[in-house]
């Protein structure tokens, strides 16, 4: 029955229906996140002779997953996958060392500098062996790590890897617009950033952005930039370049994710990787940038379930066209 106030005026019923416009479909990395039960928290990995701070973000239980975020990035990068992705595995998402807020020490962050960080977390972890999941810089270390540590890895998925070619071009693109949303935090210079990775833009959030501009202002990042900016000098990438003497190595069944507007590197850099890796298949996701795991979410568990549980990068149900789908040919 409906109330009536002190004034005299008809109260709405307590159960009225909220009317309005609908609910976004994200709110908020925290809105991801907050039905999921999940640990934050920093561990202290041994790197290069010293302890590197690194904050790791895990849930879920079954097999082992580790995911790895890409240039100037953080595990927020994976915030719409997380809690899918929980559903069939362990997950562990971690802020690579001189990313997000683990520590910053000032050595290069070149690719087996990286790899050793893994390594020595997966130990602290006590992860023996897990699948992984890197995207752009993540996926070239993941790859490394595949080719270096065979007997630690399942499956691998290398998202948006990106400029497997090595592209002069896109090498300074990505350092340049790097380096000036570090050295001027400000919302614009830092959305331009944020902006390069989405094919639909306006997917960008404030938060999002403003996520990267305090860790872009942290004490020691300009420095930490530019240790990770040395893979965009072409004379020590030399050392770390993609090339089929060192990805032939890999042995982990390997699933390349794909998309249709990277603006890193396309479909003809996901084919040099089919003809390198011993047992590869490509999933391109359509309608997607250089983060299809944020612009395509659905899509992104969907192959990763496929792949890492049924060993296909395509499930029954998909309705995506054979034209999206290459397969290493034996």
């Amino acid at each position: 029955m409906e109330g009536i106030d002190t004034a005299g005026r008809t109260e709405p019923p307590a159960t009225a229906p909220v009317t309005g416009s609908a609910i976004p479909e994200h709110i908020s990395v925290w809105a991801e996140l907050a039905a999921l039960d999940h640990t934050v928290r920093h561990v202290d990995v041994r790197l290069s002779g010293r302890s590197v701070r690194t904050r790791v973000l895990q849930a879920g239980a079954g097999p082992e997953l580790v995911l790895l975020h890409g240039t100037g990035g953080h595990l927020e990068a994976y915030a719409r996958d997380i809690a899918g992705l929980a559903q069939d595995f362990h997950v562990t998402a971690y802020d690579m060392v001189g990313h997000g807020w683990s520590d910053l020490p000032d050595l290069p962050y070149t690719i087996d500098v990286l790899t050793e960080h893994l390594v020595s977390l997966l130990d602290v972890l006590e992860i023996e062996r897990a699948h992984l999941s890197g995207e752009s810089l993540g996926g070239w270390v993941a790859a490394w790590f595949a080719a270096h540590h065979p007997e630690r890895i399942a499956r691998l998925v290398l998202n948006t890897p990106g400029n497997i070619a090595n592209k002069p071009e896109v090498m300074a693109r990505l350092r340049d617009s790097t380096l000036a949303a570090v050295r001027d935090p400000s919302d614009s210079t830092v959305r331009r950033r944020v902006e390069f990775l989405f094919h639909h833009k306006e997917m960008v959030t404030d938060e999002l952005v403003n996520l990267r501009r305090q860790i872009y202002s942290r004490p020691g990042y300009i420095d930490a930039v530019a240790n990770t900016l040395v893979l965009q000098d072409p004379e020590v990438r030399r050392r770390f370049a993609w090339d089929s003497a060192w990805v032939s190595r890999v042995t982990a069944p390997t699933l390349l994710l794909w998309t249709s507007h990277d603006p890193t590197g396309g479909l003809d850099e996901a084919h040099m990787l089919l003809d390198w890796l011993p047992d590869a298949h490509l999933h391109v996701i359509d309608d997607a940038g250089h983060w299809p795991q944020w612009e395509k979410p659905e899509q992104f568990l969907t192959a990763h379930r496929d792949w890492l549980r049924r060993g296909s990068p395509k499930s029954p149900e998909s309705s995506e066209s054979p034209e999206g789908l290459g397969r290493k040919q034996s």
